[in-house]
């Protein structure tokens, strides 16, 4: 959607259902995420404790949602596009709270990875690339800002729902604990969506093709396109391997798990100034030479990770890089359609880019884990993924936007 005449970026920030709007979105993004995602961490362990279920195959479950999640994408892209955010969110929720339910009753393993099943088609509803998709509409030439509020506010999503989880399940057990979450669900995201979501949902993203916009086949089919989608799938790939396993790098260099954990949690630290750098990036930068940027940016620190062993004080800056590095992916992900191609196709292009994306976020931690014995341990991994991410800097030259774009 391009701003009409007369509307700007102050303009459109001052909106106030656009900003009802983009309020509601930060709590119902940051809940879905506690909710679906950083909640099972924490649970896992009880719920293979109780029900004898191997911990692999109760992480197996999870992985799968992950799968459906990435595959469903492109569909729920083209589906929001027609039908608008409020409908597919809404639906989402409701979608969320029946599987997380599903979760607390299963009275078996083939139950309980059904249900996680339902709860990745729901995630992708419920999560970044359909709430990307309706901010970017609604925003337009403020898009970038109103994404870098939404993503300040969900970075704090493990901060609250990781204890919130651990004393719902120290008190109900692990069944209870995702029956609370599921009320959250019900209680909170899906009325959120469903009276929040109302800024109208322009013309422009429902008949795009009858008014000019994109031509989705050919678009894809474009180099530059190929390449953005390879060089995010690459960085991708690196960036949430690193964060699943490094832990594991620094238990296996001799820190003790404290100490790890505070790197990993300065690493959300971290998150929120690249995030916040990101805006007067954009300013100075262009399209192009932005992904490249941020994309070595994560490949270096990777290597600084596999290449540095201590002190302490020194892992823990570059665990505070890292995550700088990562906080500003995250915006890249979000705005790198939108500043190539505008915004009139963006839920459908978007919900295409991500399918490969999310399938490497769905396999980073289990391929990450898998791969640091043939390759001789995790400094060798963490050399590996940062060649990994090295590529996708090199594939990110190749996406230049179309003239008039940056």
């Amino acid at each position: 959607m391009r701003p009409r005449p007369g509307t700007g970026a102050a303009a459109v920030l001052a909106d106030p259902r656009r900003r009802r709007a983009l309020a509601a979105l930060c709590v119902t993004v940051t809940t879905s995420y506690g909710v679906l995602y950083y909640a099972f961490p924490v649970l896992a362990p009880a719920i293979s404790a109780d029900t004898g279920w191997s911990l692999w195959a109760v992480t197996a479950a999870f992985s799968a949602a992950q799968v459906v999640t990435a595959v469903a994408g492109a569909g729920v892209g083209r589906l929001l596009e027609r039908v608008g955010p409020r409908t597919v969110m809404t639906a989402a929720a409701l979608i969320g709270t029946a599987a997380t339910a599903g979760m607390a009753l299963a009275p078996g393993l083939w139950g309980f990875a059904a249900a996680w099943l339902c709860a990745g088609a729901a995630m992708s509803g419920l999560f970044y690339p359909p709430a990307f998709a309706a901010l970017t509409a609604w925003f337009g030439a403020a898009r970038t800002t109103a994404v870098t509020v939404l993503t300040l506010v969900a970075g704090l999503s493990s901060t609250v729902f990781a204890p919130l989880t651990a004393a719902l399940e120290a008190g109900l057990g692990w069944r209870g604990a995702y029956l609370v979450l599921a009320a959250i669900l019900l209680v909170v995201v899906a009325p959120l969506h469903g009276f929040a979501l109302t800024p109208p949902w322009p013309a422009a993203s429902r008949h795009a093709r009858s008014r000019g916009g994109p031509n989705i086949v050919r678009t894809i089919a474009q180099r530059r396109f190929l390449a953005l989608t390879a060089a995010l799938t690459l960085g991708a790939f690196g960036v949430y391997a690193v964060v699943v396993n490094q832990v594991p790098l620094l238990q296996a260099r001799g820190f003790d798990t404290a100490t790890a954990a505070w790197v990993l949690g300065v690493g959300g630290i971290g998150q929120v100034l690249g995030r916040l750098a990101y805006l007067p990036l954009e300013a100075r930068t262009g399209a192009r030479g932005r992904a490249v940027l941020v994309l070595a940016g994560c490949a270096a620190t990777t290597g600084l990770l596999a290449a540095v062993p201590g002190p302490a004080a020194a892992v823990l800056l570059l665990g505070l890089l890292a995550g700088v590095a990562r906080g500003a992916f995250t915006l890249l992900q979000a705005t790198a359609v939108a500043d190539r191609w505008g915004t009139e196709r963006y839920a459908t292009l978007n919900g295409i880019l991500h399918t490969p994306l999310m399938l490497a976020i769905a396999l980073a931690p289990w391929a990450g884990a898998a791969l640091a014995g043939p390759l001789g341990g995790y400094p060798a991994l963490f050399a590996a993924l940062a060649a990994i991410g090295g590529l996708g800097a090199v594939a990110a030259l190749a996406t230049r936007p179309a003239p008039g774009r940056g």
